[in-house]
């Protein structure tokens, strides 16, 4: 069956070979498929594309702002929840149609794969396409090993200014831009305070009156002598496929306690930060929740909702879900403070332009087109994101000032949320700390040693590309 223009989706098989034939002025492309194993051994190189992309000088200007008339472009995007894909069909449909200049093709990539894979696949062939979206943090990785051209001549200072800052960070690497995103995203503990309550518990107010990891120890004690035999949820199911959760819902822990998952400074080792005693006592603290059995297995997915577990440490992507089971009767509270101050995950998807695009002007058209106010509050109704813009913020009555998600707004703007590290070295920094986690919270192995074996990963990663020099590859 053939696939509506603006719209293809891409079937790959594991044993072809990833292949992009390009599709300029007219001409479509084509995607394949890339083998496991070549995405692996990208990853495990350090990734980068063809010599063309590594030599690319990190000063280019991607954008004159001109067009050079009508233009095509073709754009990457991950299958997430379906109301992201489809909001995102209809964007391009009416971007399309609303002008000729620029025309965009819209590619989802199969979901039977990770996606991240299918990327490395396709950077390694020099295919990619001319607007990529991709997890946040990986942006480092790829405008270090020359996958994307930067930015900041495209952003016009009244777009940027309007980001809101946490979008801004993580979307700059060596000093410049290299991506935006059009959502944010929030880490906090949802309570029910008619339970907290009933309990005697307080409920903090804000980021400056959280719980400190002790109280909630003793908090979690309390719920239990009410009948709530495992009141704590962690989303501990999710933590066992070893993705992204592991590292953004549970470093904010370690950063709370004063260590970290890698020297924060230049980024050369993981020894003496993620396996120092600051981190070690924050996965200890948390262990023994685990060992005392106050830790729902949320093995079907419900432990907040059907009213087993009335905390549970997530993100604002089950804001709708909880407060639905719990009409009137949800809050959301600052992560426990571990000894520094309680601190937060942020970070989500973001738009970068290619090495290999076409015209960064064409590319840059489509995205500030995604970055206007409506059109960014369009996107975040439709996933429950924080939307990514001052603007697009108030219209969103339940980030406005009072509103139910407030909270993770505050933690964005004030320097309580945190982006994970950094460094070309975060899918190292990620896998190896995830690992660790679940040794510690599911296995429970003994905590020093599960992150000593996590900084040997680690550093083994950075030795192995030199300390990822700021060079590129």
């Amino acid at each position: 069956m053939s696939m509506p223009w603006g719209d293809r989706v891409l079937s790959v098989g594991w044993g072809c070979v990833m292949k992009l034939l390009n599709r300029r002025s007219g001409t479509r492309r084509l995607l394949l498929a890339g083998a496991l194993s070549a995405a692996l051994l990208v990853a495990s190189c350090g990734g980068g594309g063809g010599d063309g992309e590594r030599s690319a000088e990190r000063g280019d200007t991607t954008c004159d702002g001109k067009l050079g008339g009508t233009t095509d472009i073709t754009v990457w995007f991950h299958a997430g929840p379906s109301g992201e894909l489809d909001t995102l069909r209809r964007q391009v449909k009416d971007f399309n149609g609303a002008q000729k200049d620029v025309q965009v093709e819209l590619i989802t990539l199969p979901e039977e794969r990770p996606y991240t894979e299918l990327v490395l696949s396709a950077a390694e062939s020099g295919e990619l396409p001319d607007l990529l979206d991709f997890d946040g943090p990986h942006l480092y990785n790829y405008a270090w090993s020359g996958k994307l051209k930067p930015i900041d001549s495209c952003v016009p200072e009244s777009v940027k200014s309007d980001l809101l800052p946490s979008i801004r960070q993580q979307g700059t690497y060596g000093g410049r831009l290299w991506g935006v995103g059009t959502f944010d995203s929030g880490l906090g503990l949802y309570v029910r305070p008619s339970v907290l309550k009933q309990a005697g518990v307080r409920v903090p107010s804000g980021p400056d009156d959280a719980w400190t990891a002790t109280e909630l120890t003793g908090i979690l004690r309390k719920l239990r002598k009410e009948g709530y035999e495992k009141p704590l949820d962690l989303r501990i199911n999710d933590t066992l496929s070893g993705d992204e959760w592991n590292t953004y819902g549970f470093a904010p822990a370690i950063w709370s306690a004063g260590g970290d998952l890698i020297d924060p400074e230049d980024h050369r080792t993981a020894d003496g930060f993620l396996n120092g005693p600051e981190a070690v006592g924050a996965m200890t603290v948390m262990q023994s929740w685990a060992k005392e059995g106050l830790i729902d297995p949320n093995t079907d997915d419900k432990a907040f909702t059907k009213g087993r577990s009335p905390v549970s440490w997530v993100g604002h992507w089950l804001f709708g879900e909880y407060t639905e089971a719990f009409p009137d009767d949800v809050e959301i509270v600052p992560l426990p403070d571990f000894g520094k101050g309680t601190v937060t995950g942020m970070g989500s998807w973001q738009w970068g332009i290619t090495a290999g695009a076409t015209d960064g002007d064409a590319a840059w058209r489509f995205l500030a087109y995604l970055l206007r106010p409506q059109e960014v509050r369009r996107m975040s109704q439709a996933n429950g994101a924080i939307p990514a813009t001052d603007s697009a913020v108030e219209l969103s009555p339940r980030f406005a000032e009072g509103g139910a998600e407030r909270l993770f707004i505050e933690q964005l703007k004030s320097g309580v949320a945190r982006p994970r590290p950094q460094t070309p070295a975060y899918p190292a920094v990620t896998g190896a700390f995830a690992r660790a986690f679940v040794k510690i919270m599911v296995d429970r192995a003994p905590v020093k040693a599960a992150l000593d074996d996590a900084v040997r990963r680690i550093d083994k990663d950075l030795a192995d590309h030199q300390g990822y020099p700021s060079a590129g590859p």
